[in-house]
Protein backbone atom coordinates (compact mmCIF):
# COMPACT_ATOMS: atom_id res chain seq x y z
CA UNK A 1 0.00 0.00 0.00
CA UNK A 2 1.23 3.50 -0.37
CA UNK A 3 1.08 5.27 3.19
CA UNK A 4 1.24 8.87 3.54
CA UNK A 5 2.71 10.09 7.45
CA UNK A 6 1.37 13.83 8.00
CA UNK A 7 4.74 14.69 10.38
CA UNK A 8 8.09 14.52 10.49
CA UNK A 9 9.27 14.32 14.31
CA UNK A 10 9.80 11.16 15.84
CA UNK A 11 7.18 9.77 15.78
CA UNK A 12 6.26 9.99 12.14
CA UNK A 13 9.78 9.06 11.36
CA UNK A 14 9.25 5.57 13.64
CA UNK A 15 6.11 4.73 11.47
CA UNK A 16 7.53 5.81 8.31
CA UNK A 17 10.44 3.29 8.82
CA UNK A 18 8.31 0.83 9.98
CA UNK A 19 6.02 0.80 7.29
CA UNK A 20 9.07 0.59 4.83
CA UNK A 21 10.50 -2.40 6.65
CA UNK A 22 6.75 -3.92 6.03
CA UNK A 23 7.16 -3.33 2.42
CA UNK A 24 4.89 -0.43 1.88
CA UNK A 25 5.54 2.59 -0.32
CA UNK A 26 5.97 5.43 2.39
CA UNK A 27 6.02 9.34 1.87
CA UNK A 28 7.16 11.15 5.25
CA UNK A 29 5.32 14.05 5.00
CA UNK A 30 6.70 17.41 6.32
CA UNK A 31 5.94 21.16 6.70
CA UNK A 32 9.76 22.13 5.53
CA UNK A 33 11.02 19.60 3.60
CA UNK A 34 14.09 21.29 3.95
CA UNK A 35 14.50 20.54 7.47
CA UNK A 36 18.02 18.89 8.17
CA UNK A 37 15.92 15.85 10.61
CA UNK A 38 13.91 14.99 7.13
CA UNK A 39 16.97 14.70 5.08
CA UNK A 40 19.08 12.51 7.42
CA UNK A 41 15.93 10.10 7.23
CA UNK A 42 16.03 9.94 3.49
CA UNK A 43 19.58 9.57 3.55
CA UNK A 44 18.68 6.49 6.33
CA UNK A 45 15.97 4.85 4.19
CA UNK A 46 16.50 5.58 0.46
CA UNK A 47 13.31 4.06 -0.30
CA UNK A 48 11.29 6.35 1.05
CA UNK A 49 9.75 9.40 -0.13
CA UNK A 50 9.21 12.86 1.45
CA UNK A 51 7.11 15.73 0.94
CA UNK A 52 4.70 18.71 1.82
CA UNK A 53 1.73 18.00 3.98
CA UNK A 54 -0.86 18.41 0.81
CA UNK A 55 1.63 16.10 -1.34
CA UNK A 56 1.76 13.71 1.00
CA UNK A 57 -2.21 13.55 2.06
CA UNK A 58 -2.63 13.47 -1.76
CA UNK A 59 -0.14 10.25 -2.41
CA UNK A 60 -1.31 8.25 0.51
CA UNK A 61 -3.50 5.39 0.31
CA UNK A 62 -3.73 5.29 4.71
CA UNK A 63 -2.60 8.30 5.54
CA UNK A 64 -1.03 8.43 9.77
CA UNK A 65 -2.04 11.76 11.46
CA UNK A 66 1.43 11.84 13.91
CA UNK A 67 1.55 15.65 14.51
CA UNK A 68 1.50 17.01 17.98
CA UNK A 69 -2.31 17.06 19.01
CA UNK A 70 -1.84 20.98 19.55
CA UNK A 71 -1.18 21.43 15.47
CA UNK A 72 -3.40 18.48 14.30
CA UNK A 73 -6.25 20.83 13.07
CA UNK A 74 -3.27 23.04 11.14
CA UNK A 75 -2.21 19.93 9.66
CA UNK A 76 -5.03 18.91 8.37
CA UNK A 77 -5.84 22.05 6.89
CA UNK A 78 -2.23 21.85 5.19
CA UNK A 79 -2.57 18.71 3.73
CA UNK A 80 -5.83 19.35 2.17
CA UNK A 81 -9.17 18.14 4.04
CA UNK A 82 -10.82 16.72 0.55
CA UNK A 83 -7.55 14.44 0.15
CA UNK A 84 -8.48 12.46 3.52
CA UNK A 85 -12.00 11.24 1.77
CA UNK A 86 -12.76 8.10 2.00
CA UNK A 87 -9.13 7.21 3.33
CA UNK A 88 -8.46 5.04 6.38
CA UNK A 89 -6.53 7.97 8.57
CA UNK A 90 -4.65 6.41 11.40
CA UNK A 91 -4.19 8.81 14.16
CA UNK A 92 -2.01 9.08 16.46
CA UNK A 93 -2.22 12.28 18.28
CA UNK A 94 -2.95 13.21 21.88
CA UNK A 95 -4.13 16.20 23.11
CA UNK A 96 -1.57 17.34 25.35
CA UNK A 97 -1.79 20.91 26.54
CA UNK A 98 1.12 23.33 27.01
CA UNK A 99 1.46 23.17 30.77
CA UNK A 100 4.54 20.89 32.39
CA UNK A 101 3.36 17.60 34.23
CA UNK A 102 2.59 17.70 37.92
CA UNK A 103 3.47 14.72 39.44
CA UNK A 104 4.29 13.26 36.49
CA UNK A 105 0.67 14.13 35.42
CA UNK A 106 0.49 15.80 32.36
CA UNK A 107 -2.64 18.16 31.08
CA UNK A 108 -5.18 17.65 27.99
CA UNK A 109 -6.74 20.60 26.25
CA UNK A 110 -9.92 18.19 25.95
CA UNK A 111 -11.84 16.61 28.81
CA UNK A 112 -13.38 13.02 29.47
CA UNK A 113 -16.77 14.14 27.64
CA UNK A 114 -14.80 14.81 24.08
CA UNK A 115 -11.58 13.38 22.59
CA UNK A 116 -9.45 14.77 20.30
CA UNK A 117 -10.35 12.34 17.69
CA UNK A 118 -14.04 13.52 17.66
CA UNK A 119 -13.25 16.98 17.42
CA UNK A 120 -10.86 15.61 13.69
CA UNK A 121 -13.29 13.12 12.81
CA UNK A 122 -15.96 16.38 12.48
CA UNK A 123 -13.22 18.57 10.62
CA UNK A 124 -12.80 15.27 7.61
CA UNK A 125 -15.99 13.92 7.83
CA UNK A 126 -15.53 11.50 5.40
CA UNK A 127 -12.19 9.92 6.50
CA UNK A 128 -12.31 6.48 8.10
CA UNK A 129 -10.96 7.46 11.13
CA UNK A 130 -8.89 4.90 13.28
CA UNK A 131 -7.25 5.41 16.73
CA UNK A 132 -4.18 3.69 17.08
CA UNK A 133 -0.42 4.18 18.28
CA UNK A 134 -1.05 7.08 21.20
CA UNK A 135 -0.97 4.52 23.89
CA UNK A 136 3.11 3.65 23.44
CA UNK A 137 6.55 5.33 22.99
CA UNK A 138 7.57 5.67 19.65
CA UNK A 139 11.15 3.49 20.43
CA UNK A 140 8.32 0.44 20.95
CA UNK A 141 5.82 0.84 18.05
CA UNK A 142 7.61 -1.32 15.84
CA UNK A 143 8.65 -4.75 17.41
CA UNK A 144 8.40 -4.14 20.65
CA UNK A 145 10.25 -5.87 22.58
CA UNK A 146 8.34 -5.80 26.10
CA UNK A 147 8.77 -9.13 28.50
CA UNK A 148 5.25 -11.09 28.28
CA UNK A 149 4.34 -9.03 24.87
CA UNK A 150 3.15 -9.27 22.46
CA UNK A 151 1.18 -6.34 24.05
CA UNK A 152 -1.56 -4.71 23.15
CA UNK A 153 -2.69 -1.79 21.02
CA UNK A 154 -6.11 -0.02 22.13
CA UNK A 155 -8.33 0.94 18.64
CA UNK A 156 -11.10 2.53 18.24
CA UNK A 157 -13.47 4.21 15.19
CA UNK A 158 -16.84 3.95 13.24
CA UNK A 159 -15.82 2.55 10.49
CA UNK A 160 -15.46 -1.45 11.24
CA UNK A 161 -13.03 -2.32 7.47
CA UNK A 162 -11.27 0.11 8.34
CA UNK A 163 -10.35 -1.10 11.84
CA UNK A 164 -9.75 -4.46 10.30
CA UNK A 165 -6.86 -3.12 7.79
CA UNK A 166 -5.31 -1.33 10.80
CA UNK A 167 -5.67 -4.39 12.59
CA UNK A 168 -3.47 -6.35 10.05
CA UNK A 169 -0.98 -3.62 10.18
CA UNK A 170 -0.53 -4.19 14.02
CA UNK A 171 -0.47 -7.93 13.69
CA UNK A 172 2.34 -7.15 11.42
CA UNK A 173 4.21 -4.51 13.68
CA UNK A 174 3.75 -7.36 16.79
CA UNK A 175 1.06 -6.31 18.66
CA UNK A 176 -2.06 -7.56 19.83
CA UNK A 177 -5.30 -5.23 19.15
CA UNK A 178 -8.12 -4.69 21.27
CA UNK A 179 -10.91 -2.93 19.45
CA UNK A 180 -12.78 -0.46 21.79
CA UNK A 181 -15.56 0.17 19.61
CA UNK A 182 -16.96 3.59 18.30
CA UNK A 183 -14.75 6.90 17.58
CA UNK A 184 -16.48 7.65 21.24
CA UNK A 185 -14.36 5.21 22.81
CA UNK A 186 -11.17 7.31 22.14
CA UNK A 187 -11.92 9.44 25.13
CA UNK A 188 -11.29 6.46 26.85
CA UNK A 189 -7.88 5.46 24.73
CA UNK A 190 -6.27 8.92 24.80
CA UNK A 191 -5.86 9.33 28.61
CA UNK A 192 -3.65 6.07 28.08
CA UNK A 193 -0.60 8.73 27.18
CA UNK A 194 -0.90 10.26 30.84
CA UNK A 195 -1.05 6.96 32.55
CA UNK A 196 1.79 5.58 29.78
CA UNK A 197 3.78 8.45 30.75
CA UNK A 198 3.98 8.79 34.55
CA UNK A 199 6.58 6.02 35.15
CA UNK A 200 8.55 8.17 32.33
CA UNK A 201 8.51 11.18 34.56
CA UNK A 202 8.93 9.84 37.58
CA UNK A 203 11.11 7.16 37.23
CA UNK A 204 12.67 7.95 33.38
CA UNK A 205 10.96 4.42 32.58
CA UNK A 206 10.05 4.97 28.76
CA UNK A 207 9.98 1.63 27.38
CA UNK A 208 6.94 -0.43 28.86
CA UNK A 209 3.46 -0.96 27.11
CA UNK A 210 0.03 -1.98 28.62
CA UNK A 211 -1.28 -5.54 28.04
CA UNK A 212 -5.00 -6.35 28.09
CA UNK A 213 -5.60 -9.56 30.02
CA UNK A 214 -8.66 -12.07 29.26
CA UNK A 215 -10.19 -15.26 31.47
Amino acid sequence: MKIGIIGSGEVGQKLATAFLAEGHEVMLGTRNPGKEEVKKWKQQNPKGQCGTFGVTAQFGDILVLAVAGSVADSAIKLSGTSHFNNKIVIDATNPIAAAPPKDGVLSFFTDLNESLMERLQKQIPQAKMVKAFNSVGNAQMYKPTVKGGPPTMFICGDDEKAKKTVTEILTSFGWDTADMGKATAARAIEPLCILWCIPGFLENQWTHAFKLLKV
